[in-house]
């Protein structure tokens, strides 16, 4: 899945030790430029993404992965980025894709424009 927003906030970078070693997990908050702008809390683990070239103020295409996990009972959600660029970037995402079903018809989908949702 891909978002682009501007940066508006970094959290602490949070580090400890697993069974399968140490680990290193950075924090952002996105806020997008829809008519309604939403704040979404997005984490980078480990190098994989230079944090250090990006800002607060930056419009940024982020891809990212979605995942909820059961932990006593309760389950809890973590939005991973694993690629990111400044927006308008070569490295950043391209903000429109094609997609194909399973019976080759094809349709676009575009990250920006009026959408006219439902809800």
């Amino acid at each position: 899945m891909d978002i682009s927003g501007k940066i508006i906030q970094f959290l602490p970078v949070q580090s400890g030790q697993g069974k399968n070693g140490t680990w290193k997990k950075q924090e952002f908050i996105l806020e997008t430029g829809d008519q309604y702008p939403k704040k979404v809390c997005i984490a980078v683990w480990g190098d994989k993404i230079d944090m250090g070239s990006f800002k607060t103020g930056d419009l940024v295409d982020v891809s990212f992965d979605v995942e909820s996990r059961e932990y006593n009972g309760r389950w809890y959600t973590d939005v991973k980025a694993w690629k990111m660029g400044k927006k308008g970037g070569a490295s950043g995402p391209d903000t429109s894709a094609s997609y194909n079903d399973v019976q080759g018809t094809s349709f676009t989908a575009s990250s920006g424009g009026d959408d006219d949702l439902p809800f």
